[in-house]
């Protein structure tokens, strides 16, 4: 099997999952060999041994080795979203799936409810060399269906992946914690969780909110930290700079997960209404934290069982309150903690490995060649 996507060091939350896919399929005793096609902007010096090619954008000599080395498995996984391959909304991939002989399985982590007439053609041409296609909730098949044109035999469901995370850190702290982590840029309205903060500063015992995770590099790149600069700045004009900590770092998947168990509340304030997909909400179900989220689909669905709180996009004050109902009201984050317990049985990794496993015999079957490359 050959995973194409980014992949670490790339320092992006695709990279990460492409890594913990990677393992959970080919875990030991599950009888599947893969390796990686790593795509990248320009060309890096990596050290990973699953790293069997680099296909570097608009790069024809890394594209025909991508093909090549891709062609010695017996099936393709193939990670999906625009911002990820080369050319006019990411078109370079085309030349890739037209390229390959062997069956691939699209991973879609990006479904736009309203593409542009050109975006639609080249996912609709993808899903439809595609052997099978893979989405990770019931919002993005609904939003699939409802806005593209593909065969719907191909289609699966299978959720994101999490790693179970339910040990708590000792609690020798002072004050409540908020956590948001993730690469920052705009977008990701944490200036509203800023200004839902200092709607909590009367509080005996007022939270504190963590901001977790470096400058998005294609922010960084193109305007520097100007981003985090702003929101800074933010905090210090509403008072409450000292409640407000920025740990501008990558966090390798040991500390994050560590940080992760510190957290009384994850805040995930995004300003999108898109995203079908959030690996940062499916972390926070997995390690049971009670969560307050925006009113994006993949937040509506996951949370449906009462692991959180949804609130509108760009509302400090029912930031402030759904975040007051969860640290200050008896009993509820324990509940709310309970329910993410439940429901994350079902994301963990072992059983989303399992489920691609079997998608993938299947495909591999149909194509008639062997099973477990």
């Amino acid at each position: 099997m050959t995973l194409v996507g980014t992949y670490p060091p790339t320092a992006c939350g695709l990279a990460t999952y492409t890594n913990n896919l990677f393992h959970a399929i080919a875990a030991p005793g599950s009888g599947w060999h893969s390796q990686v096609v790593r795509v990248l902007d320009r060309y890096e010096v990596d050290t990973s041994d699953e790293v069997s090619a680099e296909w570097i954008g608009n790069d024809e000599s890394s594209l025909a080795k991508a093909i090549d080395v891709a062609d010695r498995s017996d099936v393709i996984i193939l990670q999906h979203e625009f911002g990820l391959f080369a050319g006019i909304d990411g078109d370079d991939v085309l030349n890739f799936v037209h390229g390959v002989r062997r069956p691939v399985v699209v991973v879609l982590h990006t479904v736009l409810a309203e593409p542009t007439i050109h975006q639609r053609a080249v996912l609709e041409e993808v899903m439809d060399v595609a052997s099978a296609i893979i989405v990770q909730s019931d919002a993005a098949l609904t939003r699939l269906s409802a806005h593209y044109s593909f065969d719907r035999l191909k289609l699966s469901v299978i959720p994101h992946g999490a790693a179970a995370n339910f040990s708590v850190a000792p609690n020798t702290r002072k004050e409540p914690t908020i956590l948001t982590w993730g690469l920052i840029g705009p977008g990701k309205g944490i200036e509203h969780a800023i200004d839902a903060l200092a709607l909590m500063r009367h509080r005996h015992s007022a939270p504190k909110y963590v901001i977790a995770g470096e400058t998005h590099p294609k922010v960084r790149e193109h305007s520097g930290e100007r981003y985090r600069n702003q929101l800074i700045a933010r905090a210090h004009a509403l008072g409450v700079s000292s409640r407000v900590h920025f740990l501008n770092q990558h966090f390798d998947w040991p500390t994050l997960r560590a940080l992760i168990r510190t957290a009384d509340v994850v805040m995930l304030p995004y300003d999108s209404r898109e995203q079908v997909t959030s690996g940062v909400l499916v972390e926070a179900v997995a390690s049971a934290k009670p969560v307050v989220a925006t009113n994006f689909p993949h937040a509506r669905e996951l949370l449906a069982h009462g692991g959180g709180l949804i609130v509108p996009q760009g509302d400090p004050a029912a930031m402030a309150a759904a975040m007051e109902r969860i640290l200050y009201e008896p009993g509820l984050a324990a509940t709310m903690s309970e329910a993410a317990r439940r429901q994350a049985r079902e994301l963990l990794w072992p059983e989303v490995g399992a489920r691609y496993r079997s998608l993938l015999n299947d495909v591999v079957s149909r194509s008639g060649v062997g099973v477990g490359g």
